[in-house]
């Protein structure tokens, strides 16, 4: 009796949050375990390749080709990246990559706000026109030639202009601010409205500031997109001082240019041809896996939010 006492007394003295955590710890069940375990196969499955790739940048050229597992390099040498960073091409095509993303996600947003508010709401006059207008954008397009064309005849050509101006106004971007502006209580409005706001007013001094999630997960879409485009660079730009970036490291890579990469012939025969792509793709990714982990705690958020309503 008194052994079930105490027992009872200790029970009772147990705060309810350990009582919770401990009722949560009882509750993982063969499936949990198994969600768990396949995650972390597949975190696995995606860090080994970078791995793999970043040691063999930093590999010689008498050590890339060994077989089995290259985590750690082997020989350690810089000779891959300092063969790539050496060329000022390099250095103008971040430049130039860095203009092309910045300048195509700021204005970007703000066509796309610009377009999307005004259809989250219902009172607008053809509003079901003007979506059905971008969805079909989204599945039929005038083909490669007459966009070539279009840009030509606007002389925009051998300019950034025609990097930016044609992937302002993406369809889907749209959509998806569009549903998450019809998800603001309209009462945030109708409070603003009363106190003398204009539609300009409550679109970036109330409606921003609460879409930030979106704006964000767009935002990151946008730099990702934009800083691995390289086709349309490659046939509206003539001069390798605009390249951007994918562009030269493409032409490192497979044309294998002593123009682009500024070494002589001495230093091409030191250096693999196999640690150069593997330094190629570290220099390209990096920039981007180091903003990530900035806009990442948007980004589920602003995916899931946007696509919630019709």
């Amino acid at each position: 009796m008194v052994n079930s006492a105490s027992d009872a007394s200790r029970r009772s003295q147990v705060k309810p949050g350990a009582r919770r955590q401990q009722g949560r710890l009882k509750r993982i069940t063969g499936f949990d375990w198994f969600v768990n375990i396949s995650a972390a196969l597949i975190g696995i499955s995606m860090v080994y390749p970078l791995l793999h790739i970043l040691a063999l940048s930093l590999s010689t050229a008498n050590t890339v080709n060994l077989p089995g597992l290259h985590i750690i390099p082997k020989e350690f040498s810089w000779e891959g990246y300092r063969f790539i960073l050496d060329s000022s091409y390099i250095w103008s095509g971040y430049k130039n990559t860095i203009i092309r993303v910045v300048a195509t996600t700021a204005l970007g947003l703000l066509v796309t706000m610009g377009y999307a508010y005004p259809l989250a709401k219902k009172k607008l006059p053809g509003r079901t026109a003007l979506t059905l207008f971008i969805v079909v954008t989204m599945f039929a397009s005038g083909g490669l030639i007459p966009h070539y064309l279009n840009i030509k005849n606007l002389g925009l050509l051998n300019s950034y202009w025609a990097l930016i101006l044609p992937l302002l106004a993406k369809p889907f971007y749209i959509i998806i601010m569009r549903n998450f502006f019809m998800g603001i209580p309209e009462e945030l409005e109708e409070a603003a409205e009363m106190d003398g706001a204009n539609a300009i007013h409550i679109l970036f001094r109330i409606i921003v500031p609460v879409s930030m999630p979106v704006i964000m997960t767009i935002s990151l879409w946008t730099i990702v997109d934009q800083w691995n485009r390289w086709f349309d660079a490659l046939i509206y730009i003539t001069d390798p001082a605009k390249y951007v970036l994918q562009v030269v490291l493409r032409r490192i890579i497979f044309e294998s240019s002593v123009e682009i990469t500024g070494a002589n012939l001495v230093e091409r025969a030191v250096v693999s041809s196999e640690v150069v792509k593997n330094a190629t793709i570290i220099v390209a990714t990096l920039p981007i896996l180091m903003v990530y982990p900035f806009i990442q705690k948007y980004f589920v958020k602003g995916v899931m939010m946007g696509s919630l309503k019709g």
